[in-house]
């Protein structure tokens, strides 16, 4: 209970809840500190985690008017299988943190959202239990460790309990400055565990191109890797055989003054050429700036951090309103810039 009174798992009003920033606002109220300052920080001087909202703030809409979008269309294909809209939920760890429930609840909310829901290797909930309660798609977020059965058997474990895609994360060869985190005197309580991930991060293996050949030899689903930043990397990534990428800056939480993601989107855009899909996350908010990132080369963002604050202030229940007002906010900013499919949303919509 924090000092309001206010216990995680509590029934509260969602109705109070009208955007993204109400919900973190309510989250703050309900989690503790050092949960709310686990979820909420980033590395360093946190120059990137506010640069990730500014950039997106600081480009303009050029609405097309007199256009039929009486009819939106919102769905895409992302590896042969279709989503009735471009947004994922990114994978975070320590979900108990914030809810009793933990990774069971999100992944409830996420069926009821009808949204992909990509597990964090460090779910404190095993994926076999996680499965039993998801009802639409899972993809898996792997760190690989030193211990290479470890990660193999992980993988092969995921995959047999029916998670569609595999994301490797690339930016985390170490963890960056946590100030924050580190103030709050963040650790976690002996009751939440990490069934698939014992040890601490910093055990994780530095990772090569090697890597990511010896991974996909024997993973059966695609493989997308998460924390692209560099066109030479993203090009790296196609001739290695990848079948996707996320643009990622782990959420401004590793390298501070990293370029936010929306501003590193569109140069990875170019260097991929539509060959393989691009996905990003960093700083989503507000329907519009879905809009801002499908039209810059996106073919779907992931929300993590708001997905976290639904969840710390009702559960399943919390992460589903947080991706309904997303999609509702990106049905209504698509109608208002006059595209009434994904595939129209392109540079034009961006002022120049």
């Amino acid at each position: 209970m924090n000092k309001d009174g206010i216990k995680a798992g509590d029934r509260v009003d969602l109705s109070e809840l009208i955007n993204l920033f109400d919900v973190e606002k309510m989250a703050e109220r309900t989690m503790s500190k050092m949960a709310y300052e686990y979820v909420a920080s980033g590395a360093g001087d946190e120059w990137t985690l506010r640069w990730n909202r500014e950039a997106l703030d600081a480009i303009k809409l050029n609405p097309t008017v007199l256009t039929d979008v009486s009819k939106l269309d919102t769905r895409v294909t992302l590896f042969g299988y279709e989503l009735p809209y471009p947004i994922l939920i990114a994978p975070t760890a320590y979900h108990k943190l914030m809810h009793p429930e933990g990774e069971l609840a999100t992944a409830r909310g996420a069926g009821a959202a009808s949204a992909v829901y990509v597990v964090s290797s460090f779910t404190t909930t095993p994926l076999s239990e996680i499965a039993e309660v998801a009802t639409q798609p899972l993809w898996f977020q792997l760190y690989v460790r030193d211990d290479r059965e470890l990660t193999k058997e992980l993988v092969q474990e995921a995959e047999a309990h029916g998670c569609r895609a595999l994301c490797i994360t690339v930016d985390t060869v170490v963890t960056g400055i946590r100030n924050r985190e580190q103030r709050a005197n963040f650790t976690l309580p002996n009751n939440v565990l990490t069934p698939h991930m014992p040890g601490a991060l910093r055990e994780q293996k530095p990772l090569t191109w090697k890597d990511i050949e010896w991974l996909q030899s024997f993973a059966r689903t695609p493989v997308l890797l998460k924390g692209i930043l560099n066109p030479a990397d993203a090009e790296k990534a196609v001739q290695s055989g990848v079948s996707g990428i996320i643009v990622s800056n782990h959420g401004g939480r590793n390298l501070d003054t990293v370029p936010a993601t929306i501003e590193a989107l569109p140069r990875i855009a170019e260097a991929i050429d539509r060959r393989i899909p691009v996905l990003m996350d960093g700083g989503i908010r507000r329907g519009t700036d879905v809009v801002k990132a499908i039209s810059l080369g996106a073919s779907a963002v992931l929300v993590g951090k708001p997905v976290c604050f639904g969840l710390a202030c009702a559960g399943a229940e919390g992460v589903t309103k947080v991706l309904e007002i997303l999609r509702t906010e990106l049905e209504l900013a698509m109608a208002l810039t006059g595209k009434a499919n994904l595939a129209s949303l392109d540079h034009s919509v961006i002022w120049r």
